[in-house]
């Protein structure tokens, strides 16, 4: 019993152990482009592999790495090893990847496809088709969203809308973030590019089949140098990212400029109706002013005024009159002090006297010249 009681917990570890190791859904490429699916359990395919656990981590990063003469690359969700004989694709079951792996991808590695890596070894295949589908990937989210935001910013951005449509800017809003996620994956797929460019033992060992055939490392050394093509197709790729980052970046200034179109519209609406609010004040109060003649006239008070009909008919004109003119006066004094004034009038004779100033002021500099350079060269005889 003693010992069962020992050795029960180490099977339990073993048996939960072995529970969640993870199991990898790999489709495998070669040379001529045929498919074979299988699963096999993460610590059998990294020691087949000659690789080690944290090469095959569930990572979603963008990430071109070399081990013990393999290529692992990451490309967030599409995780890939390429050996100068095979691809292995791990965890391929997304919609979108399957389209493309069926579709696409095995006619590129067989050399059918349009890459202009087709006469190079098999790893340069690879790499530029897991490349080209990134770089289509990250082309095809902007041109979904330019559209989206073009058409957006247009109603927003009409002069004659009084008021802001909410639920256009909340696809403003959603699309600007929708941008700002495209714009940081366009840069981490662009830094990690340089990162390789900028070393070349890197560029070195993506090339496998320089170091694994004879061959294939005679005819590099014979006029084929295949870390310059390695560094020509990195370099393709790198200005496509950059032309894609300054598209995403373009539309960014579009959207920048185009908020404080709407903030200025706004802004001159607000001030409009601010204005009208300030002008019925004032005719509120000029109105309310001239009012204390009424009101002292309906007191109970008794005068010798109210036996005569045609005051009524002159304190009202009164009132009236004397509520224009103070409405007249305060609305003339808002448009002195609001609206902008207007720029000082230049005389005549001085518009004509700059330019004569200016052109003896460069005579004079001519001269001046003149002069210097005539004794410098009296100087040098």
């Amino acid at each position: 019993a003693g010992k069962f009681y020992q050795h029960a917990p180490t099977e339990t570890s073993q048996a939960t152990l072995a529970s969640v190791s993870p199991v990898f859904a790999v489709m495998k490429f070669d040379k001529e482009g045929n498919t074979t699916y299988f699963e096999k359990k993460k610590t059998e395919l990294y020691q087949e592999l000659g690789l080690q656990a944290r090469d095959l981590r569930f990572q979603h990063v963008v990430s071109i790495a070399t081990r013990n003469n393999r290529i692992i690359m990451r490309m967030e969700f599409l995780k890939a090893v390429i050996t100068p004989e095979f691809l292995l694709i791990l965890d391929y079951r997304n919609l979108s990847l399957e389209h493309w792996l069926l579709n696409e991808l095995a006619s590129q590695l067989a050399g059918e496809g349009q890459l202009v890596t087709y006469s190079l070894p098999f790893e340069f295949r690879a790499i530029e088709a897991i490349l080209q589908y990134w770089i289509s990937k990250l082309q095809g989210r902007l041109n979904t969203l330019q559209p989206q935001i073009l058409e957006t910013l247009e109603a927003l951005v009409d002069p004659k809308l009084l008021s802001v449509d909410r639920s256009k800017l909340h696809i403003l809003l959603q699309n600007g973030k929708s941008l700002s996620e495209l714009e940081t994956d366009v840069k981490v797929f662009k830094e990690t590019i340089l990162e390789i460019l900028d070393e070349e033992e890197v560029i070195e060992e993506l090339c496998l089949s320089k170091w694994t055939d004879p061959q294939v490392f005679e005819e590099s050394t014979s006029g084929i140098d295949h870390a310059e093509e390695m560094e020509l197709l990195l370099e393709n790729y790198y200005r496509q990212a950059e032309d894609l980052l300054n598209e995403a970046r373009e539309l960014r200034v579009l959207i920048d400029d185009s908020e404080s179109i709407i903030f200025i519209n706004l802004d001159s609406h607000r001030n409009v109706m601010m204005r009208l609010n300030l002008q019925l004040t004032m005719g509120t109060f000029s109105v309310s002013l001239f009012g204390l003649i009424g009101v002292a006239f309906g007191m109970n008070l008794e005068s010798s005024l109210e036996e005569d009909p045609r005051i009524f008919w002159l304190v009202t004109g009164i009132m009236f009159l004397g509520s224009g003119l103070i409405w007249r006066r305060l609305l003339s004094f808002l448009g002195r002090h609001l609206d902008p004034p207007l720029p000082p009038h230049v005389p005549a004779v001085l518009k004509k006297s700059q330019p004569a100033a200016g052109k003896v002021e460069i005579k004079s500099s001519l001269k001046g010249e003149t002069f210097g350079l005539s004794r410098s060269t009296l100087t040098n005889q």
